[in-house]
Formats: C-alpha cells, sequence, structure tokens
C-alpha cells in the first residue's frame, strides 16, 4: 500500500537524515564539551566589585564556586548534586555578607547545574532572582547574560516566543553596551529558535546578521561556524547549491587557518548533506576524508566518535548495515573509553535504527534497552523518555501495538514530568498513528488535537504543519475524504508559508491520496505533477521517487495501467538505488495490483512476492498480511482456489496472532474491523469453490469463517467474565481505577453545569476533551489491569465452532439463520442440528439500502399514511432474506444472526406469505453462532436464584414532577454525570413515564409478595441497582429511560432517579462500564426502554449495546427494544409477556411471541411500530 511506502520511507529517510544532526547533539552534550562550555560561561560573568582579603568571607565564597565548577565537569547526576550544595553554601555566604554579586553568581551557577541535569523549572526560578539582582545592581552586560540563559530555558521548555523575546532584551544591552562577539552569539542562539519554529526567513536573517559582524570584526572561526549553521539550515530545506556554498566557504577558512578540527567539522555537515540527498557514497567518501585528518592527529575522540557515527549513518543509506553497525561499535568504544555515557546511549540508538532496518527487531530492542539503562543509571529522565519512545516505535513495527501503546504512555510521563512539551506533543502524535494502524480514528484525532495544541502554544510551525498533515491523513483514513483535504490544504499553508518544500511535497501526498479516492483524477494527477516539480527542484532522488510512486498509484486507479507501470517501476528502481526496501515493498504492490488489473496474473504474483520478501525480513506482519492478501486475490482470479485458499489462511492467522497482543477489547474490536475484508474474501472464496465442488463441504467452511469474524471481543469478554481478573493485581491499579470512575462524575457535572449556562463553544470543547481525556485514561487502565493480570493471562482464548459443534447447540426444533453481506454477493446459512444449506444473496448495498427503508417506516407511527410502503418494503426484503429458506424453516424457532444493517431490522415483523414472520416462529437473535456456546458453559454449575423478579420503574428524573415536595431554591450543581452529554447525543427527553409504573404493578401482581422486589419513585436509584441484593432474583427488569449513543457507546446506559424526596439532584445515570461491574447472576434482564439493543455498530462487532454489559454482568438472556416504543404499548406488551412465562410457564422467548401476537390483534396496536421492537437475545432454552 502506498500509505505504508510513504510511513516507512519517509521514516527511513527522516532518520538518515536527521542521524548526524542528532550526533552533533551527543557531542554538545558529551562531558568535556558541556564543561568547557560552563567554563566558558562562568568567566564571561563580571568578577564580583569588592576586592576581599585572602580568608575573607567573600574570597571562601568564590572558592566555593570554584569548587562546584569542578564537579560540574565531572557530568555526573551525583557530581551535580555535589556541587548545587556547593553553590548553596557560597548562596549563603553571600547572603549573609550583604555580596548581591556572588549572591547572583552562586543563584546563576544553581540554575546552569539544574539546566544540565534537565530541570529547567528550577533553573528558571534560580535565573530569575539572579536576573532581579542583576537589575537592581544596574550591572547591564551582566544582566544581558542571564537574559541569555533565561531565554535558553524557556527554548528548552517549548515556549520559543518567551524565548525571543528575552534573547531581544539581551541584543539591545549587548548593542548598548557595543559587545559585537555577544551580539554575533545571541544572533545565532535567536536564529536557533526560530530554526526550531520553522520560520527558515528569520534563521538565515539571523545568521546573516551576525555572520556580518563576525566578518566586520574579522572573526575568522566564527564566520566559518555560521556558515556551517547557515549550509545545516539550508540542507534541513532542500537548498542544497546554498548549502554546499556556504560549507564550501566554512572549509576554505578553516583550511587556510590550518585548523583541523574545525575542517573535521565542516566536512561532516559535507558529509550530512550528501546524506539528506541520499548520495550515500560521497556522504562515505567525506566522513572518511575526516577520519584520516583525525588519524594524523586532528580532533579528539569525540570528534572521531562523531565522524564514524557519519560513516556508520552512510553505510545505513547503502544498504551495508553490518559496516554500519561495525562503525557504531567502534564510536561507541570510544564514548566508553573516555566515559561518555550519554553520548553512548544516543549511539546505541542510532545503532538500533540500523538492526531495524536488516529486520532484526529483537536486537534492536536489546541495544535500544542497554540505552535506556545508561539513561536511567546518569538520571537523564528526558533521554529516557527518547529512548522509550524508539522502543515503542519497534513494537508498533512488530505489530505489537499494546506493548507499543503502553511505551509511549511511559515516555510521555516523563516527558511532561520534565515539562518536555515539544517531546510530549511528539509523544501524542506517535500515539495518534498506533490508534489509526489499529482503525480507532476517533482516539487518534483526540491525540492528534492534543499535539496541535502544544505545537501552536509553542510556536512551532514545522510540527504544526505536520500533525495538520496526520490529522488530514487520519479523515482520509476515515472516509472524509472533503474534511482530509481541508486539513491538507493547512498544513500546506503553514509550509508554505515557512518555505519548507519538501514537507510541502509531504502533504501534497496526501491531497493526492485523497483526490485519488474521490475519484477526481485530473485534480489527483495535478497534485502529483506539482509534487514531482518539487522534488526535481530539489533534486532530492527520494522525493521524486515518492512523488513517481503515488502518480502510479492514481494512473492506476484511473485505469491507466501503462502509464501507471512506467510512474511505478521508475519509483521503484530509485528505491532500490538507495536501498530503501521499508519504501520499494509497497510500490512493488502496487505493481502487482496492477498486473492483476491487466489479467497478467502471473506476473502480479511475481511482484507480490518480491514484496512479501522485504515484508517478512523487515519483520512488519500487517503488511506481509497484506501482501499475501493481494496473492489470495490474484490466484482466486486465476482459479487457482487451493492456492488462494494457502494464501488468505497465511493472511488471517497473522492478523490474529497481532490482534490477541492486543489487551484493550476496544482496540482489539477496532483493529478487528480494519481487516474484516479478509474472512469476507476468504468467505466469498469458499463459497464460489462450493459452486464448484458442492459436495466437498466449503459452505460448511465458509460459514465457519464467517462466524469466527464475529463478535470476537464479545466471546472474549464473555469468557473474561467468568475469571476475576483482579485478583493478584497491584492494589495501586484498583485505587486509580475507582478515582477514574469519581474524575469521570465530576468532569461529566462540571459539563452539564457548563451546557445548562450560557456558554461559548470554546468552553463546550474544553469540557468534552476533558471527559474525552478522561474515558481514554479509563480504558487505558482497563487494557493495564488486563495485561498484568495474573488471572487474565491464565484465559485461552475461545475458538469459534466447527459445524459440527454448532449442530450440536441446536435441538431438532431450532434453525441458525446466519447472514453475511458481501461487496459482490451475500449469502445465508440455515444449519440445523442435522443439516446445512446455503444461498447466494445480493450485495450488501442492495440489501442494506431496503433494510434501512423498512427500519424508517416501521417505525414511523404513522402506520395508515403508510402502510402501503411500508407492506411493499417489507416484502422485497423478505423475499430477499426468507423466501429462499422457506422450505427449511417450517414452523420451527429461528436463531437469526445478521449483519451490517440486517442488525437493526425485526425480523419477527417480516411477512411470510403475508403473515408477520413471529406468527410460525420464536425468534431469537445472536451476535454470533459461537456466542451461544461460552454463554451455556458461563450457566454451567449455576444454582439458580431464590426470588424471581425485581422491578425498576417510574423513577423521578426533573425537580418539577410532581412527586418532588420542596424544590431547591438554587439550580442543581455538581451532579448526574455523563447524562446530559449522552441525553443531547442519544436525542432523549427525560419526561415522565408514567405508563411504567402500572406496567410494573401488573407485574408484580403476578409474583407472591416474598419473591418480588419493587423499586418506585425516588428509590429507583443507583444504590438499588448496586446493591448485592439484586443477585437473588431470576429476572431483572427496568421500565425506565435507556440512553444508546453511538458516537460513544461507553456513555450508554439506564437512567434511574436523578434527584431526591427534597429536589437535590443525585447521580441516577448507570453507565454501560458500570453494568459490566455489577453482579448480576440472572437467567433474565428486560430493558423495557427506549432503544435499549441499538449503540455503535463496530463492522466485525455487530452492535456495541448494552445487552453487552448484562451478559457480562451475568444474564445469559435480555430483551431489548431497537426503536423508542409507546408507553402504553409497552405496559400492555410487556404484562402478557410476564403473564405467559410466570403464569403458563412459557420460556422467554416463547413468552415473549405469545405476548406479540396477542398485542398484534389488537387493532390499536397491530402497526408493527406497537409491537415488533423488542427482541430476545441469547439463550433460547
Amino acid at each position: 500500500m502506498m500509505t505504508n511506502e510513504i510511513k516507512h520511507g519517509r521514516k527511513y529517510q527522516h532518520f538518515l537524515h536527521r542521524a548526524l544532526t542528532v550526533s552533533l547533539g551527543i557531542l554538545l552534550l558529551s562531558e568535556t564539551v558541556a564543561a568547557n562550555t560552563l567554563s566558558s560561561k562562568i568567566a564571561q560573568q563580571p568578577p564580583a566589585t569588592t576586592s576581599p582579603s585572602r580568608n575573607s568571607p567573600n574570597n571562601e565564597g568564590q572558592k566555593l564556586l570554584d569548587e562546584a565548577l569542578e564537579l560540574l565537569k565531572q557530568g555526573t547526576s551525583q557530581s551535580r548534586t555535589n556541587a548545587i550544595a556547593k553553590y548553596e553554601q557560597a548562596l549563603a555566604i553571600g547572603q549573609k555578607i550583604g555580596d548581591r554579586p556572588l549572591v547572583a553568581l552562586a543563584l546563576q551557577g544553581i540554575g546552569l547545574t539544574y539546566v544540565l541535569g534537565n530541570n529547567y523549572p528550577k533553573a528558571l526560578e534560580n535565573y530569575t532572582q539572579a536576573l532581579a539582582i542583576r537589575r537592581a545592581l544596574g550591572d547591564r552586560l551582566s544582566e544581558a547574560f542571564v537574559l541569555n540563559a533565561v531565554a535558553g530555558i524557556y527554548s528548552n521548555l517549548g515556549e520559543k516566543q518567551k524565548a525571543i523575546d528575552y534573547y531581544n532584551q539581551s541584543l539591545t544591552l549587548f548593542r548598548a553596551e557595543k559587545k559585537s562577539t555577544e551580539i554575533a552569539s545571541t544572533l545565532i542562539s535567536l536564529g536557533g529558535v526560530y530554526e526550531n519554529l520553522g520560520d527558515t526567513a528569520k534563521v538565515i536573517a539571523s545568521y546573516n546578521q551576525a555572520l556580518a559582524i563576525q566578518r566586520s570584526t574579522k572573526d575568522r572561526a566564527g564566520v566559518a561556524t555560521t556558515l556551517a549553521n547557515l549550509g545545516r539550515v539550508y540542507t534541513s530545506l532542500g537548498e542544497n547549491q546554498q548549502a554546499l556554498a556556504a560549507y564550501n566557504q566554512a572549509l576554505e577558512i578553516q583550511t587556510a587557518d590550518g585548523n583541523k578540527t574545525g575542517v573535521i567539522k565542516i566536512l561532516q555537515g559535507l558529509g550530512g548533506l550528501y546524506s539528506s540527498s541520499n548520495e550515500n557514497q560521497k556522504a562515505l567518501d567525506t566522513y572518511n576524508q575526516a577520519l584520516e585528518i583525525q588519524k594524523s592527529g586532528g580532533g579528539d575522540s569525540t570528534d572521531r566518535a562523531l565522524t564514524l557515527i557519519g560513516i556508520g549513518s552512510s553505510y545505513q543509506g547503502l544498504g551495508n548495515y553490518p559496516q554500519a553497525i561495525e562503525n557504531y561499535n567502534q564510536a561507541i568504544a570510544l564514548y566508553q573509553d573516555v566515559g561518555n555515557r550519554l553520548a553512548e546511549a544516543e549511539t546505541l540508538n542510532l545503532q538500533s535504527f540500523a538492526y531495524d532496518q536488516t529486520g532484526e527487531k529483537q536486537k534492536a530492542l536489546e541495544v535500544l534497552n542497554k540505552a535506556l539503562n545508561l539513561q536511567r543509571a546518569i538520571g537523564d529522565r528526558a533521554r529516557e523518555a527518547f529512548t522509550l519512545v524508539n522502543i515503542a516505535g519497534v513494537y508498533s513495527s512488530l505489530g505489537e501495538k499494546q506493548q507499543a501503546l503502553d511505551t509511549y504512555n511511559m515516555a510521555l510521563t516523563l516527558q511532561r514530568a520534565v515539562n518536555d512539551r515539544p517531546r510530549e506533543a511528539v509523544s501524542l502524535n506517535d500515539i495518534a498513528l498506533v490508534y489509526t494502524s489499529l482503525g480507532d480514528y476517533q482516539r487518534s484525532i483526540n491525540s492528534h488535537n492534543s499535539a496541535l495544541a502544544i505545537f501552536r502554544s509553542i510556536g512551532d510551525r514545522v510540527q504544526e504543519g505536520q500533525t495538520l498533515d496526520y490529522i488530514a491523513s487520519v479523515y482520509r483514513l476515515s472516509g472524509n475524504y472533503r474534511k482530509a483535504l481541508d486539513y491538507y490544504n493547512q498544513a500546506l499553508t503553514v509550509r508554505r508559508a515557512s518555505g519548507d518544500r519538501f514537507r510541502e511535497l509531504a502533504s501534497l501526498t496526501g491531497v493526492i491520496r485523497a483526490y485519488e479516492a474521490l475519484k477526481d483524477y485530473p485534480k489527483a494527477l495535478e497534485a502529483a505533477n506539482n509534487a514531482l516539480t518539487i522534488a526535481r527542484t530539489l533534486n532530492s532522488p527520494f522525493a521524486e521517487a515518492t512523488a513517481l510512486a503515488l502518480t502510479g498509484r492514481v494512473y492506476l486507479a484511473s485505469g491507466n495501467y501503462p502509464q501507471a507501470l512506467n510512474a511505478s517501476n521508475a519509483a521503484l528502481k530509485t528505491w532500490q538505488q538507495l536501498g530503501i526496501r521499508a519504501a520499494a515493498a509497497p510500490t512493488l504492490d502496487n505493481i502487482g495490483k496492477t498486473y492483476n488489473a491487466q489479467a497478467n496474473y502471473p506476473r502480479a504474483i511475481a511482484s507480490y512476492n518480491e514484496a512479501l520478501i522485504v515484508w517478512r525480513s523487515l519483520g512488519a506482519k500487517a503488511d506481509e498480511a497484506e501482501s499475501l492478501y493481494n496473492i489470495a486475490v490474484s490466484e482466486r482470479v486465476r482459479g487457482n482456489l487451493p492456492q488462494a485458499q494457502t494464501q488468505i489462511k497465511a493472511a488471517i492467522a497473522l492478523v490474529e496472532s497481532l490482534r490477541t497482543k492486543i489487551a484493550s477489547s476496544e482496540l482489539r474490536a477496532t483493529y478487528f474491523a480494519s481487516v474484516q475484508r479478509y474472512y469476507e474474501f476468504y468467505t466469498d472464496l469458499l463459497m464460489q469453490w462450493h459452486k464448484q465442488e458442492p459436495k466437498a463441504g466449503h459452505n460448511a467452511e465458509a460459514l465457519e469463517v464467517s462466524d469466527r469474524a464475529r463478535a470476537r471481543s464479545l466471546l472474549e469478554i464473555l469468557t473474561e467474565a467468568n475469571a476475576d481478573i483482579r485478583k493478584g493485581i497491584d492494589p495501586q491499579l484498583l485505587t486509580k481505577e475507582r478515582n477514574l470512575q469519581t474524575k469521570l462524575d465530576v468532569a461529566e457535572t462540571r459539563r452539564v453545569n457548563v451546557l445548562s449556562a450560557n456558554h461559548t463553544p470554546t468552553q463546550a470543547a474544553a469540557v468534552d476533551k476533558q471527559v474525552s481525556d478522561l474515558l481514554k485514561q479509563y480504558q487505558d487502565l482497563q487494557a493495564q489491569i488486563r495485561t498484568t493480570s495474573p488471572q487474565y493471562a491464565a484465559l485461552t482464548q475461545p475458538q469459534s465452532l466447527k459445524i459440527a459443534q454448532i449442530q450440536k447447540l441446536l435441538d431438532p426444533n431450532t434453525v441458525l439463520l446466519e447472514y453475511s453481506l458481501g461487496e459482490k454477493r451475500s449469502y445465508l446459512w440455515a444449519v440445523t442440528s442435522n443439516s446445512l444449506t446455503s444461498y447466494e444473496l445480493p450485495p450488501q448495498q442492495q440489501i442494506e439500502t431496503i433494510a434501512k427503508a423498512y427500519y424508517q417506516l416501521v417505525t414511523d407511527k404513522r402506520f395508515g399514511l403508510r402502510r402501503k410502503n411500508l407492506d411493499l418494503t417489507a416484502a422485497n426484503l423478505s423475499d430477499i432474506l426468507l423466501k429462499p429458506v422457506a422450505k427449511e424453516i417450517g414452523k420451527k424457532r429461528l436463531v437469526i444472526v445478521s449483519d451490517g444493517a440486517l442488525q437493526y431490522v425485526p425480523f419477527a415483523a417480516l411477512p411470510v406469505n403475508n403473515t408477520p414472520l413471529l406468527v410460525d416462529h420464536e425468534i431469537v437473535s445472536l451476535p454470533s453462532a459461537s456466542t451461544i456456546d461460552v454463554l451455556r458453559r458461563e450457566l454451567m454449575g449455576r444454582t439458580p436464584a431464590p426470588k424471581t423478579v425485581a422491578i425498576f420503574a417510574d423513577p423521578v428524573f426533573t425537580i418539577d414532577d410532581e412527586r418532588v415536595k420542596n424544590v431547591p431554591s438554587t439550580p442543581p450543581t455538581e451532579q448526574n454525570s455523563l447524562l446530559q452529554r449522552s441525553a443531547l447525543q442519544s436525542g432523549v427527553n427525560f419526561a415522565r413515564l408514567p405508563g411504567t409504573r402500572q406496567e410494573a404493578e401488573q407485574i408484580l401482581a403476578l409474583v407472591p409478595a416474598s419473591e418480588r422486589s419493587q423499586t418506585f419513585d425516588f428509590k429507583s436509584d443507583r444504590a438499588a441497582v448496586t446493591s448485592p441484593n439484586l443477585s437473588q432474583y431470576k429476572i431483572i427488569h427496568f421500565a425506565t429511560h435507556g440512553i444508546l449513543n453511538s458516537v460513544n457507546p461507553e456513555l450508554s446506559g439506564v437512567v434511574l432517579s436523578l434527584v431526591d424526596e427534597k429536589g437535590v439532584p443525585q447521580n441516577g445515570f448507570l453507565r454501560l462500564n458500570e453494568i459490566f461491574n455489577l453482579n448480576l447472576p440472572a437467567e433474565l434482564v428486560v430493558l423495557s426502554a427506549c432503544q435499549t439493543g441499538l449503540g455503535e455498530q463496530v463492522r466485525g462487532e455487530g452492535i456495541i449495546s448494552l445487552t453487552r454489559g448484562f451478559m457480562y454482568a451475568g444474564a445469559p438472556r435480555v430483551v431489548v427494544s431497537l426503536w423508542s416504543v409507546d408507553d402504553r404499548a409497552t405496559a400492555e406488551l410487556m404484562t402478557r409477556f410476564y403473564t405467559a412465562m410466570l403464569k403458563k410457564g412459557l420460556k422467554p422467548a416463547a413468552a415473549l411471541r405469545a405476548a406479540q401476537i396477542e398485542v398484534l390483534k389488537q387493532d390499536k396496536w397491530k402497526s408493527p411500530y406497537y409491537w415488533a421492537a423488542f427482541g430476545l437475545q441469547g439463550e433460547w432454552r
């Protein structure tokens, strides 16, 4: 897939391009350079104005400052702690004797020590105190130096605008003091901040101003350094000729001055330039020139290590990974010799990428963990977070998404602890990318938006553009192409404003994909040509290959196969020359698809197999599965069905393996939805094979595959329900879980208060985001509990059933009807205890169009006005769904496993021979055939509850209810968490339901007082529902409002009393996640409320409704409704339903059928709107 091509290719190219920059960071952070930097900074401070005697306190203070400096040169965490102690002693002396310059120097030393330990808030605190003293003393030069330090701290904290303000203040003072060297130095620092912000015009302007000053003062070394900085900036912009010119001028100066160290640094910069343009052989030659100078005595071991890193990165770019690893090892050895553990850790990070590129993922993890241990030993939490991010990236590439998320979150915690906002935002983007790969687009958008807010707040335009690009891609993948284009265009605006042509091209690749998806091929090709023009302007083979590969995609989609092959093959040739296999593989896949479209299946399969080899070598299991799927498609079209089966089975085995490594049930469901096409393809393959070999049992295997693709998360959580997964869990996790539940209530209460008063869209968005963030934290914590639970680890994955096992679950009077909707064809299987028949049905779109129309009609009260349309639509749908199987079903019980929009269809009302289906059939629905097996195993050995029925009815929802006697004078505050949000999103009005009281009283009249429980009015509250006493009843009946939130299913629930007798608001919303935590070993739960059978529809999972929560809590069968039902009609139906169960002894499914038949016989209730909404899900026995 080209998505993966760009993703993998960019990552690889980005890393090689950044390798030398990271290495320069190592040098700057090394102990030797840090110590020298300290010396120079301290030396720059003016001496104290007093002239102390040899034994004066002032002299003692200066001695302490000197000792502290020596300690800082050691570069360890402990030495920094000891240095602070010395500085604090000097500070105390200065304060005691009133020596304010000494106090200022001590504060600056403390601040500098905290900077070196990455504790920027503490550093800022001390420098700010020093600044106040310098200003009070009127010491403008010293003030300028402190302002410089404060600016650097703000820059590290991500507050770039403040950094700019302080640098400009410093610049003003240095200019007033006519300090040319310091002016130039400050301009260079200012340029660095602008560089971080992506404001390249200001970067170049700042450096050029510094350059002019350095030239006027004959500062040749400064000129060379600034030219090198300009070379690096031009390199990052892809302006390679200007970069080369700057580097060559710098090289000329350093060579003429005989500055070997300077020459080495310029050669290192040139090597980075060549690497950035994929001229890796030139880069290697340049680095080797630097190495030869170093061998002759130029530079120190740190410089040599840096050159070896450059050589390693060049070999990596050439695809010579053993040589890359060897050079990294030599650099590591040099750093070990000088005791530079920080630099050693950074080089191990570089080395891990080489291992990653060879597919040696475990080796990559091994060296990253070595780096992690080093960083932890020296107490560098910021770099520890950096390494954790790289570890998470490896886990993600291995398909171990849960471990990736856990590790990214560990990094995020550290980044927040050290207030590293820029990298915090980058990690949020990384987390979002994992969610995107799992198909959880909403979580991805939320995480990206959090990152975007940070980048905008700190003024980082480069990352702002990148994040906008990410958000656009999520919208594109979710099918919202117009919104994707809007975000791509926002990204383009940001990138064009900063003059960043390479990143502009990156955004154009998304624009191409969006127009391709919209089938607007002329605009897609226009964007592709623009991208190609930019790539050629940049003289970047990588960028040109990217543009060509995408051009090939567009030509393929538009049917211009010769042009598609030309463009794709040109891209492939470049990828192979560059050695970027992770980009070559998806291009090979697209070439395969082009040959497949031309019916050249042998060449298509050959191309797919080439891609497969690469994916396997890289350990990219999800991409490997995609190539296997592509091979299966071609094998099937050319009639090689056994080989197609082999390939698709292998693909499914891979995704099953990846799926089981995800602890979060929500993420497992979204990931499973993203790979449903594999199961649909396999099902269709087997059914088409069945046509050729009708006695080979292929249709039975197809049913097994279809059922295996359904409600998997439900099966797993039902299996989990029998295990106490919280047993043996860290108590702190359980405490955190309780605290998060409380925070959710409080946050939603606040949201209710905001939305119930006058509010702005910004305020609404802010409180909504708070709740969303807490929900995410809660779900992540649930996943963490699962991954650390010994009980959960011991669970085996529930297995989908074989046809013989399904048949054993069916008695002779039961027929299972399982539907599978497909793009080209749909299928129906009819299974009895001793037979299986299968049928081909029309495509999904045709069936769902009729099903949706039927749902709209049947839920309309205007029966008389629309009966003709309803009858005609119902007949059409029945002809498709039931007519083929009419002979098999006779008058037997029907257990229906629906798919897609059919899950909203009340099968009971569909006509067969002009009679509603339920007249001759009990009807039960299931999410999958395998579900009933899990439910029955859950019931084995369970002792029936001693009492009959507990009813919750007629709660009090509002303070204007006549039952509230004392209305409070002040509006409610801090109550009813989550309720109003769900109500707003579900369109629910909390009017009183007077019919529910009549309904409950009529049901209670059927049961002796000793066997029933009734909670009406104010007592129908959360406390009663969550009481352990509820486990004593066989039937739990809720006659109240239900909220089904398809936007956020976790906010679905049952509404109980929202106020007490005094009119004081109370939390009366029983959320879905709270239902999961109930202990309800009941035989039946009845949700006599509106739309309790609806919820979010997740492909492959079905409808995520309240049924799941109650089944998890222990109920094997649940009665729910598909639409909002008339209050009186419901009371009538429920009374007859319970009469059939409790007086006539009918099973729930049979009792519901009998009640519905009695209701439909009454003229005023004959419309299916009044009786067909309710259905039974689960066990029918």
